[in-house]
């Protein structure tokens, strides 16, 4: 084993090893050392209740914000902004399965937006190894929409390529490895090309492409930033599990506080960004399944540091993971969240180029390093040590240790403690009836009240389930060696069409 093959082995092993050290010391000093384990969990609880409280004004700012901006006219806005003519919009759209109907609802929300369509260019990306599903879905879709955009393209990802998994990434790479000259040719500048990288069951706001227009002409450097919109699960929610539900709000919410607080942010799901980066750094990498955010650490590797989220306050909606019943949807659920874990994968990637970069200032590299480090860790035990490990000196401790004031008074100090950070539970659950979609018809009232009041219930199973598990999983993996693939989880649309997503599995 080489040393930068050992130097990168341990970075993948130290977030499992911090976890299972954690998880493991836990339940041994529980009966050995129990007032250890106290202590621990005082400050851990304490630190816990800090993160709640200073998340809350961010996500009431964005909140806010959300509010405004989806009211402005951003269209009027970017036709007064100097340089509109010159940009144009470059949309990925990276398909494998989906009905016909996912991708042309998707293609109709552009065409009934405010952003006029002329200035748009499509890219179909389909899979060689589904080509005859993909080649007539995108001979219907280029006849139907192709007209009404600048220009429209359709890419095939060819199968069984070297050094490359399966999923949207390499996909991704294909397609705008082929495109770039294409777009060259047409005389466009990459500066002047904004590209938009969504899953093909995003449904963007009818005003996204002209906010997106105005943000990129007025923000400071726009080729060294991406654009992260609010991510919302809405498309198929009142059709959803509650424990999905929860879920994708609890996501949706987290993407709240990071939009509100940029600095150290990394890009999420469906977002935007210049072409000029996209061929700087080679577009997305084809071996790893956390495309999304690699995508933006690729642009901070290449350009030293300097290179930020820039928030829009604009939502694209997305659908919750769905199958064939409910047990179907849940497993589905466990495996898109654990595939979201799997950005731990971004932590060796981080840790060895920023050693190799003497350029970047080390309060960047801290920064980005702390953050992903950090996140991984508390969203891998902080669940369990809440609500499981942090009350288990008190089921075992040998009767010695039961004399001791401390552990007498701790329980209760617990309990206040968490009901303080419960707070930001009913903020999270007051925001959450705001966001809600329409109630459609076949929905009734009393359904209704269910989804959007009693599913918050479910919150305790949900943080543990759907939150330390996938987590601990993921991160055990990685430290194992045993990394993600890509396989097909399904997806329903609201009209009934199905549809797919690539999901992390081995």
């Amino acid at each position: 084993m080489t040393n930068a093959t050992l130097k990168r082995r341990l970075l993948e092993i130290l977030p499992g090893a911090l976890v299972w050290t954690t998880l493991i010391a836990s339940v041994v000093l529980s009966f050995v050392r129990p007032l250890w384990v106290i202590y621990f969990v005082i400050v851990f609880d304490l630190y816990w209740l800090f993160r709640v409280t200073y998340y809350i004004p961010f996500v009431l700012i964005s909140r806010w914000r959300f509010h405004r901006d989806t009211r402005k006219d951003w269209q009027a806005v970017a036709v007064r902004t100097s340089g509109y003519d010159r940009i144009r919009h470059l949309v990925f759209l990276p398909t494998v399965k989906e009905d016909i109907s996912v991708v042309r609802e998707t293609l109709a929300t552009f065409v009934n937006g405010t952003y006029p369509t002329d200035r748009m260019i499509v890219v179909l990306a389909g899979e060689e190894r589904v080509h005859d599903h993909f080649a007539p879905l995108a001979e219907a879709i280029e006849k139907e929409f192709g007209p009404k955009f600048l220009a429209f393209f359709a890419t095939e990802h060819p199968k069984d390529l070297p050094d490359e998994i399966k999923g949207k990434g390499s996909n991704l790479n294909w397609a705008g490895n082929s495109i770039l000259p294409k777009i060259l040719a047409m005389g466009l500048a990459p500066e002047d090309v904004i590209v938009s990288s969504f899953d093909v069951d995003t449904i963007v706001h009818p005003k996204y492409f002209s906010c997106l227009t105005t943000l990129y002409l007025t923000v400071p450097e726009p080729t060294r930033s991406s654009f992260q919109p609010v991510a919302l699960y809405n498309n198929n929610l009142w059709e959803s599990p509650a424990p999905v539900r929860v879920a994708m709000f609890g996501t949706t919410f987290w993407l709240l506080t990071e939009l509100s607080r940029p600095e150290g942010a990394i890009t999420f799901s469906s977002h935007s960004m210049s072409l000029r980066m996209l061929a700087d750094v080679g577009f997305w990498q084809k071996d790893i399944v956390s495309d999304d955010s690699r995508i933006f650490l690729q642009a901070l590797m290449r350009y030293h540091g300097e290179y930020r989220v820039t928030p829009m306050y604009l939502p694209v909606s997305m659908d919750t993971v769905m199958a064939g019943n409910y047990w179907q949807a849940v497993i589905s659920l466990y495996k898109q969240i654990r595939r979201w874990a799997w950005g731990c994968e971004n932590f060796p990637y981080m840790a060895l180029a920023f050693s190799r970069d003497k350029a970047m200032p080390i309060s960047v590299k801290f920064s980005f390093l702390w953050k992903q480090l950090e996140g991984s860790y508390t969203w891998a035990t902080a669940p369990l040590l809440i609500t499981v490990l942090g009350y288990l000196p008190f089921l075992v401790a040998p009767d010695p240790f039961r004399e001791f004031a401390l552990f007498q008074n701790t329980p209760f100090t617990l309990q206040w403690l968490m009901r303080l950070a419960m707070v930001g539970v009913f903020l999270s659950a007051g925001m959450a009836m705001t966001l809600l979609p329409r109630r459609p018809s076949h929905i009734p009232r009393r359904q209704a009240f269910v989804v959007a009041v009693l599913q918050w219930i479910l919150l305790p199973v949900t943080f543990v389930l759907f939150g330390a598990i996938p987590a601990i999983d993921a991160q055990t993996r990685l430290m194992l060696g045993k990394p993600l693939g890509f396989n097909v989880s399904p997806k329903r649309a609201v009209g009934g069409g199905e549809k797919q997503e690539a999901e992390g599995e081995t």
